[in-house]
Formats: structure tokens, C-alpha cells, sequence
């Protein structure tokens, strides 16, 4: 969060400074005398911005806190003594220039959204997103159940391409917040529940499906208690069904409470420059724009049983007298035909120190730091272990065999041949083509694609770009990346495509079958998916209008730029292999055990380096918790490539040692077999983990994303594999001497 909070704060300072008295001559200045006024205004002017920073960020000086001071406060000292101590004028105009860039770009703020101040009885509207549920993983509509519909009727916000396919329908709703009003408010009264709705109710309530409230775009939160330990929820339950009882509850009455802070910003006046020349800079009467800012959004949910009768002769946002939760189940609003359901709400604004750009960090708090730094210890001993053992080939055994073997006259070489076993007796086939090349080239293009998308979001949302605050967004940028990165799918499958045949005759062919494979399978499996959806009514369900956007942006961007990307593979100039190849194959020894054995069991590595990483990821996807530790998933994803290469290059050479000079496969199936555990893994997850998961709807649901997710990692760790062993195989050969 520390990238966020630091582009925030700076965004909206500069917003506050008054630039208008940087006239083009003072910035511009003719004469010694302008240059001074202009020097002592701009060392005025980083004055105030250093100190309106450091209000900002409610940084002290460092020298004034007992705790060590950060990067950003040292950072703040650094210009502060520059500026006021040692008056460095490149230092200023530096610190100038970055303000008037930041004023320029009107700046972006972190995560996801503007800020918004809000006056004293300001009117605020909360918004519902989808009812979810981690029993069935089936979203439904709010408005699908009988609640409260708002004046107007309801309305969907718009809605980005990630949102659409994650289900999330997000609509306005009836409940009213008026900033720094506490009031408790009748809602509305429905009318008598049909046999319909009320089996509908009891089937949410007991699927334990939640209201997902938004205001001022942050999720309602809620805390409950679960064998003594205090867990944070986002939304609230439907209803409850209590212990040893066949009634079901709802949940009518919410108790919300909004944090709030207060928000004060200052800009500066700039007063004349006086006849001397001299110019005069002071801090004048501060233009204040006070308000709040919303930092905090917690309910307590009850249900509350009340008389009807009464409660009709209310309108809506009529204030009532506020009611305590009742412990009393008599005093509970029951789930039952003909009973009409009073819905009402109390707000209580409180103020809190939380600062606007840290209001997320309540969400994206996430438990077991320590369990990734395991993690990634463990990935390093097995990288070192690895690297060791490449090591040894390198520098023990091929180097010390081609030093042998070339410092040898023609005749010893002859002679040695005769005698040579291993990898030296595979120099006429090991660049034989491979069974397939048309496959292995479609694949290696899409797992390229699949890879360069995995690393640019990953280091993205690192950074802080990818926010949680702007749902959808990380979906929606990994589509469009994948689609711009067709050009390198199409070029790496085509120059394969060339280096193994020796010609580019049917690239075409190669780009396209580039451009459908992966998303060709991916279509299917969606397909499929979804018409189990379209059974189910659920908001999950991919719109076919949905579906044409998506086939526009394929055969519009994706399809182009793959042509474009194999159109270049075939200009660019052709890997040369080192040795000649034989025309009659040799014959590959037999063996006790099958080389695909080892080649599968070679996945396990890797996945020891990806599992507990995956265990978070799953649960943040199927158990509706953030994922924020993009920053433990960068790291992860690099050890991953390292462990990939490692142990496809291994492989490589201990099958061309046995004399199998069939390496194209395994090499790449070396490292992509991780995914077969991946998916045993997710299967596993679904059992034990997720036992809470209920009908076969959900578990086909979820084995189809889970497929769609190994084969994607297939693709992009085969690939890793396959190239860094056509590389090590090329340099290898490339350093013994043929005739």
C-alpha cells in the first residue's frame, strides 16, 4: 500500500498549490533581478510543498519520532535540507518540475479511485453487487429476492469486461446515508410472501448466500466471532438458521456504522514582489476546503420481528425509534408464507484517523506472511540444489569431455568416436524433428502469449496498478493483454516453425492455428459452463452479447497482430543448427522404466514451489477473500521460471546421456507437467478445503476453471522448459567439432 498512499497524497497536493502567479518571465527570467525573485519563489514554493506532503502523508520529521524513519521521510529530509539549508537550485527546480508534471497529468490516484470530500448532510447511496455464496459459487441478483427497491427503479451501474465475467451485477439500492447524520429509518414493507419467495428465501439463506453492500466504493464489512477468534467478513448473511431449529430467519434490520475523516486542504496565496526586487512569499490567509472522506464501512446485521400494521402507516426514510438486536428468536422476523417483512436501518457516522489512501488496508490484510517467506525459502533451497546439479554438467562433464575431444588430432577423434558414449553419440539426431512440430510450434506460441501476460500483470499489480478498488480491472487487463501479445505468440511459433522445417511454407497456417488453440479451448470449456449457468438464472452467466464482444476483440486484435507477429518470424533469420543430421535414425536403447516416468515425476519440482502461493490464491477466489501479496507472487513467479529451466535442462541431459535423442517433448513436458499436480492439487482443494461446496452444479463449475487454469499453466511452463533446453542443447553441440 505504501505506493498507493505515496502517489495519492502527492496527486492531490499538487491539486492544492496555486501555480498562477509562475508568470512565463518568472519562469523565464531576463535579468539577475528576475532571477532571484524566481529563485527565492520556487525555494518558498518546495518549502510549502514538503510540509503540505508531509501533512499529507501525516509524515514528522525524522529526527522527531522514535520509530526509524522510512525512505519517504528520508527522502523529504534530503529536499527540505537541500532547499532550506544549502538553497540548491538544480534541487528546486527539480522538486518544481516534478509539481508542475504532477499538476500537468492531473495525476491517478491508488487503488482505483478518485477521492470523494462530502459536506455535512450530504445524501450518499449505497450500491449492491451480486448475492454470492462459497457454498454454491453461484451469484444471483440482489433484486431477485424481495428487498426494498429504490425511487426510480433499479438501475445497473456500468459495468467493465472483468466485472461481466465475474459475475458481478451492481445495482443502485434504497439505502440513504446523509454524511455525519446518525438517524435510525424505515425502509419499506413488502407485501405478504408467496409459497415462491419464500422457498426462494429459505434456499438462500440456508446456501449462506451474502448481501454485498457498496458506498463510496468500498465493500460493507462485517466481524462475527468463531471459536474465539475475531473474522472479518465483507457483506452480510440473507438469514440465519439457528442450531437445532427447522426455521429460517431474515436478516431485516442493519446497524451501520461509517467511518469517516476529517479532510482539510490548504492551498498558498502568493503576494506581490515588492520594488527592491525581492520577492515576498508568505503563507496568507489559508483557502480551506473542508470535508469528509468515507474510510470506513461496517454493518451489524439482525433480524426484527415488527408489527405491520404499524409499520405501514411510515414512508420511506421516516425516522423511527432505534431498536436493540433481539436475542429472542419469538422477537426474530421468520421466514413464512403470508408474513410481510418490515426492512429498516440505523447509520452512525464516526470519525476515525485513517487517512483515505490507507482505507483498503483493512481488506487487503491477509494472515501468513511468514508462511510465504517459507515459501520462498524453500523454492531457493531447491533452486541452489538444482543449480547445483547444472553446475556440475556444465563444468565437470561437458566442459572436461569437449576439452578431451578437441584436443585430440583427427585420427584420435576417429578413433575416440568408436569408443564415445552418451550425449556425444547422439550429435547426427539431436536436432531430428520432433513428432508433431506443428503442435509443439502452436503450443510454444501460446505458451509465450500465456507467459509474457502472467509476468506484465503480475509486475503491475506489484506496483500497485491492479487495486482491488476497481473491480474487474485485473481481469479486464489480463485480456487485453493477452490479446496485444499475439504479436509475440505468432512470431516465437513461426520462427520455431522455421528452424525446425528449414523453411517458412505454412506460417500462415502455424498464426492462426496460434491465434485458436488456447482460446479455442478455453471457449469450449465456457461454453459449456455457462449453459449450466443459463440453467441455474444465475448473474454468473456470460451474456451472448458478452460473447460477441469477446469474439470482436479476438478476431479484431488477437487474430491481426498474431498474422503481423508471424509475418516477422518469418523475416527474421533462422536459428542454424551447429551439426548435421543423419538420414536413417539411430536406434534409442531400451530401458528398464519408461522415460516418461521421470519426465512427469519431474513436475513435482516445480510444484513444490508454487503450492502454498496456489493455496492462497485458491482460497481468495472460491472462499471470496482478497488477494493483495502480489509482491510474494512476483518473487514466486521468478523462482518458478529458474526452477522450470533448471529442471528441463537436467532432463535434457540425462536423456540425451542414455542416448535418446527424442528431447523435444520431454523437454517441454518436463516443466509443464507441473500442471497435472496443479489440477490433482485443485481437486484436492475441492475435497478437503472446500467441503462447504454443495451440488454438482458448483463442482463442475469449479473443475472447469481449475482445468482452464492448468492448462494455461501447461502451456507456460512447457514452453520455459522446451526453450531453455533448445538453448542449452544448440550450445552444447555448438562446441564439439564435426567433420
Amino acid at each position: 500500500m505504501g505506493q498507493a498512499v505515496t502517489t495519492q497524497s502527492l496527486s492531490m497536493t499538487c491539486h492544492q498549490l496555486d501555480l498562477s502567479s509562475f508568470s512565463p518571465s518568472s519562469v523565464h527570467p531576463r535579468t539577475d533581478q528576475d532571477r532571484r525573485i524566481t529563485h527565492r519563489r520556487i525555494f518558498q514554493f518546495a518549502s510549502e510543498i514538503v510540509s503540505a506532503l508531509r501533512n499529507a502523508l501525516g509524515i514528522t520529521e525524522s529526527g522527531s519520532d522514535l520509530t526509524p524513519p522510512g525512505p519517504l521521510t528520508v527522502f523529504l529530509d534530503l529536499i527540505e535540507w537541500q532547499v532550506l539549508k544549502m538553497r540548491t537550485p538544480m534541487i528546486c527546480w527539480a522538486f518544481f518540475l516534478l509539481v508542475l508534471l504532477g499538476k500537468a497529468c492531473n495525476g491517478f490516484y491508488l487503488p482505483g479511485s478518485y477521492m470523494h470530500t462530502y459536506s455535512t448532510a450530504h445524501e450518499i447511496f449505497a450500491k449492491v453487487n451480486s448475492l454470492t455464496s462459497i457454498e454454491t459459487e453461484l451469484p444471483f441478483s440482489y433484486y431477485s429476492l424481495p428487498y426494498c427497491q429504490p425511487h426510480g427503479g433499479v438501475k445497473k451501474s456500468a459495468e467493465n469486461l472483468g466485472e461481466l465475467l465475474m459475475g458481478d451485477q451492481i445495482d443502485n439500492s434504497p439505502y440513504r446515508f446523509r454524511m455525519n447524520v446518525n438517524e435510525s429509518v424505515y425502509l419499506c414493507t413488502t407485501k405478504p410472501l408467496s409459497e415462491h419467495e419464500v422457498k426462494l428465501l429459505k434456499q438462500r439463506t440456508r446456501d449462506l448466500y451474502q448481501v454485498n453492500m457498496i458506498l463510496d466504493n468500498l465493500p460493507v464489512m462485517r466481524y462475527a466471532k468463531q471459536n474465539g477468534i475475531d473474522i472479518q467478513w465483507t457483506g452480510f448473511p440473507v438469514g440465519y438458521t439457528p442450531q437445532n431449529s427447522n426455521e429460517d430467519y431474515i436478516i431485516n434490520h442493519l446497524k451501520f456504522t461509517v467511518l469517516v475523516h476529517e479532510y482539510e486542504g490548504s492551498g498558498i496565496e502568493v503576494i506581490g514582489t515588492g520594488e527592491e526586487g525581492m520577492g515576498v512569499i508568505s503563507e496568507s490567509d489559508k483557502k480551506k476546503a473542508s470535508g469528509f472522506e468515507i474510510v470506513g464501512f461496517v454493518v451489524v446485521p439482525c433480524s426484527v420481528k415488527y408489527n405491520p400494521e404499524e409499520m405501514t402507516k411510515h414512508h420511506i426514510y421516516d425516522k423511527i425509534t432505534p431498536v436493540d438486536c433481539p436475542s429472542d428468536l419469538d422477537k426474530s422476523q421468520i421466514i413464512r408464507e403470508q408474513e410481510r417483512i418490515s426492512f429498516t436501518y440505523v447509520v452512525e457516522f464516526v470519525k476515525s484517523d485513517i487517512r483515505w489512501p490507507s482505507r483498503w488496508d483493512a481488506y487487503l490484510k491477509m494472515e501468513g506472511a511468514r508462511v510465504h517467506w517459507f515459501s520462498i525459502l524453500n523454492s531457493l533451497m531447491v533452486i541452489v540444489f538444482l543449480a547445483g546439479i547444472v553446475f556440475v554438467i556444465f563444468l565437470r562433464t561437458v566442459r572436461r569431455d569437449l576439452t578431451r575431444y578437441e584436443e585430440l588430432d583427427k585420427e584420435a577423434q576417429a578413433q575416440m568416436n568408436e569408443e564415445l558414449s552418451g550425449w556425444k553419440l547422439v550429435v547426427g539426431d539431436v536436432f531430428r524433428e520432433p513428432d508433431c512440430p506443428k503442435l509443439l510450434c502452436v503450443m510454444v506460441g501460446d505458451g509465450v502469449q500465456i507467459t509474457g501476460m502472467a509476468v506484465v500483470t503480475i509486475v503491475f499489480a506489484a506496483f500497485g496498478f491492479m487495486s482491488p478498488a476497481s473491480r474487474g480491472m485485473l481481469l479486464t487487463g489480463m485480456i487485453l493483454l493477452y490479446l496485444f501479445l499475439g504479436i509475440a505468440a505468432g512470431y516465437a511459433a513461426v520462427r520455431m516453425w522455421t528452424t525446425i522445417k528449414g523453411t517458412s511454407e505454412g506460417w500462415r497456417s502455424i498464426s492462426w492455428s496460434v491465434a485458436s488453440f488456447f482460446p479455442g479451448i478455453v471457449f469450449v470449456i465456457l461454453t459449456i459452463l455457462n449453459f449450466i449457468l443459463w440453467g441455474s438464472h444465475s448473474t454468473g452467466a456470460i451474456p451472448i452479447s458478452l460473447y460477441f464482444i469477446l469474439l470482436a476483440l479476438w478476431f479484431c486484435i488477437s487474430v491481426p497482430l498474431t498474422l503481423l507477429g508471424g509475418l516477422m518470424g518469418t523475416r527474421a533469420e533462422a536459428i542454424q543448427y551447429p551439426v548435421r543430421t543423419n538420414q536413417i535414425p539411430r536406434e534409442i536403447p531400451a530401458r528398464k522404466l519408461p522415460s516418461w516416468v521421470l519426465v512427469l515425476g519431474a513436475g513435482t519440482l516445480p510444484f513444490g514451489t508454487l503450492f502454498i502461493e496456489l493455496f492462497f490464491i485458491l482460497s481468495s477466489i472460491w472462499l471470496g477473500r482478497f488477494y493483495y501479496v502480489f509482491g510474494f507472487l512476483l518473487i514466486v513467479l521468478l523462482l518458478l521460471v529458474v526452477v522450470c529451466a533448471e529442471v528441463s535442462v537436467v532432463l535434457t541431459y540425462m536423456h540425451l546421456c542414455v542416448e535418446d535423442w527424442r528431447w523435444w517433448w520431454k523437454a517441454f513436458f518436463a516443466s509443464g507437467s507441473v500442471s497435472i499436480f496443479v489440477f490433482l492439487y485443485s481437486i484436492n482443494y475441492l475435497v478437503f478445503d472446500l467441503q462447504s461446496l454443495s451440488g454438482p452444479v458448483s463442482a463442475i463449475l469449479y473443475l472447469g476453471y481449475s482445468l482452464i487454469m492448468a492448462i494455461a499453466i501447461m502451456l507456460s511452463t512447457g514452453t520455459i522448459g522446451l526453450l531453455t533446453s533448445f538453448y542449452f542443447v544448440h550450445y552444447l553441440f555448438s562446441s564439439v567439432k564435426i567433420d
